[in-house]
């Protein structure tokens, strides 16, 4: 489930980011010695795909290339040459340790993940932010604090126990962590070094790194956490179709949809925070972990496999990766989940805290007034009503 919506997600951004087309470039190179021309680096430099096969295939061909009155140690091999071999990985590399990764010396590919992270994930990941931000501020300046409707009577009831309530603020925290030290590692070129500088920037994202890869095992026992604790209750029920009907009664004072313990807008945001965050936790551990967990050329061949690429006009996707390819795509789809994640998260926070009138109490001290838990979660004040009458028969038969 997480790879295939891992993989649909890829497919889009694929087409986004894909060249333009195949330049009809000239074949005569006689005037540059069969070297590129002009034409060729102004192709590449509109990222337009190039046949680059007139440099590729001629790499370690020393054939007339023999020089008189050396000045180096080259020989016959020249320094272009050597260059691009090393950039079409055909050069005879020989590394002690690293494995295959060690191998790559030249990764030029990367390019494109570079320019994505930095002219279109970043950017828009704030846009996002800062969006989702904006449109809670400006629904609390025409709703309002979500107020308790009916008489307040001091009476309360037992919304979640410790352990439930443990396990969502070591998510919760961990999570709020990991996002700031992950945006100061995204943006801190972009927003930080102009306030800050270079050096004061330095310390501050060495320290982030140490907080994000440490803090993240914690996010990943809170996940574990609530999934066992939860996920029993937050299974769609018929409930939940009147209560998004009813638009779950936050956008009218009075209306209050049957709910049981979970709401439809709540089981939205859990499972979301469920796949999103086990996928974010498991590009996670990769990227922890350099090479030793490569997860996107079987996700690639899984995709081809289901012939959804060629179905949003993308064609196969290579499911041949380098080492560090397969790194950038984790980075990158670890940052794109957890900019959705965020947000979807930024909007949790404002509704549990000055959004709603009592919803803190329920992971604050576990109990919540009673009148909001009838106007919010009725069905399930009366199943809880309808156990207490036999648990009392029960004490008194003792």
């Amino acid at each position: 489930m997480l790879r295939f919506l891992l993989g649909i997600l890829l497919s889009f951004v694929l087409i986004i980011v894909q060249p333009a087309g195949v330049f009809a470039q000239s074949t005569d190179r006689s005037a540059t010695g069969g070297a590129q021309t002009l034409e060729d680096i102004m192709a590449r430099q509109q990222k337009i795909v190039i046949d680059d096969s007139f440099r590729r295939d001629v790499t370690g061909n020393t054939e007339g290339a023999a020089i008189t009155d050396q000045l180096g140690t080259l020989g016959g091999a020249s320094d272009p040459d050597l260059w691009r071999a090393l950039r079409y990985g055909s050069a005879n590399v020989t590394v002690s340790t690293g494995g295959e990764a060690a191998k790559s010396v030249i990764q030029s590919g990367g390019m494109w993940w570079l320019e994505f992270r930095r002219d279109v994930l970043a950017p828009f990941g704030s846009y996002l932010l800062l969006g989702t931000i904006l449109l809670l501020v400006l629904f609390y300046l025409i709703r309002g604090k979500i107020r308790i409707d009916g008489e307040k009577t001091g009476e309360t009831i037992l919304r979640f126990n410790t352990i439930e309530r443990m396990g969502h603020w070591i998510l919760g925290i961990s999570f709020i962590l990991l996002g700031v030290t992950g945006l100061i590692s995204l943006l801190g070129r972009m927003w930080i070094i102009p306030w800050l500088g270079k050096d004061a920037f330095a310390t501050l994202a060495l320290a982030s790194k140490w907080i994000h890869n440490n803090v993240s095992f914690a996010f990943i026992l809170g996940l574990i956490m609530i999934v066992v604790v939860w996920a029993k209750d937050n299974i769609p029920n018929r409930a939940d179709l009147q209560w998004i009907a009813q638009g779950g009664g936050i956008f009218k004072k009075g209306v209050h949809p049957p709910a049981k313990r979970f709401n439809a807008g709540q089981k939205v945001i859990f499972w979301s925070v469920v796949l999103f965050g086990s996928a974010i936790s498991v590009t996670g551990v990769s990227l922890l972990f350099p090479h030793s967990i490569p997860l996107f050329e079987s996700l690639f061949q899984m995709l081809n496999a289901t012939g959804l690429p060629q179905i949003v006009g993308y064609g196969e996707i290579s499911t041949v990766l380098s080492p560090q390819e397969d790194m950038q795509f984790a980075q990158l789809w670890h940052a794109v989940l957890a900019f959705f994640l965020m947000a979807i998260v930024i909007a949790h926070i404002y509704i549990g805290s000055v959004g709603m009138e009592g919803a803190f109490a329920a992971v604050g001290s576990g109990e919540v007034e009673k009148q909001w838990a009838r106007e919010h979660h009725s069905l399930w004040v009366e199943s809880i009503e309808e156990k207490q009458p036999n648990e009392d028969e029960t004490a008194e038969a003792k």
